[in-house]
């Protein structure tokens, strides 16, 4: 095994430089099985009909609100390669507390419930009160991953992940829009290979 070494290794970030994932707000992520492979089940007459590991998936993806107290779920899908949602940070403890980002759309309030433990905040369920975009994208993947390769699925992510920051209202509708569209659409999206 060779070293690290920074000149052959770099791997250059697909994130916007300088924005912190941690800031509140919504965000679209998309997260691509390795190669393309169809691991997740497969689309009939527009319905995707998930498989054991695309309700492993859909199951982990509801149970982020209970892993991050600054995390609410939107919309999601899980197509046979990739997964798409919006994921939405809290804006602070207040905001947690009360269930709502002060950005929030219409949003219900967080099933989280902060304790108060020594004058501070702790999750309910996990030390892990507030993170960034990537951390938790990265619970997801190891998750995912974990519990698929139980069942003996050799099963990997592609490399990183796609995100973008929703910025407004329209913005925000057109992927909802996408996102639920996405198996009536199945043949013509550009994840697409058979």
């Amino acid at each position: 095994m060779t070293k690290y070494n920074p000149d052959i290794h770099h791997r250059r970030s697909i994130r916007l430089q300088g924005y912190d994932y941690s800031q509140a707000g919504l965000y679209f992520i998309t997260i691509c099985v390795k190669n393309g492979e169809w691991l997740f089940g497969e689309v009939v007459d527009g319905k995707m009909v998930l498989n054991e590991c695309g309700e492993i998936a859909e199951m982990l993806w509801n149970e982020l609100p209970k892993q991050f107290a600054n995390v609410l779920t939107n919309e999601f899908v899980v197509m046979p390669n990739h997964i798409h949602g919006i994921i939405e940070i809290l804006d602070t403890q207040s905001d947690v507390r009360r269930g709502a980002g002060r950005g929030a759309i219409n949003r219900a309030p967080t099933t989280a419930t902060p304790t108060n433990i020594n004058g501070g905040f702790a999750h309910e369920k996990n030390p892990m009160f507030y993170e960034n975009l990537p951390r938790i994208v990265r619970w997801l993947k190891g998750r995912i991953t974990f519990e698929c390769r139980k069942t003996n699925v050799c099963f990997a992510w592609q490399r990183n992940y796609y995100e973008n920051i929703i910025r407004d209202r329209i913005a925000h509708e057109n992927i909802i829009e996408y996102i639920q569209y996405n198996p009536i659409r199945w043949e013509f999206d550009r994840f697409y290979n058979n």
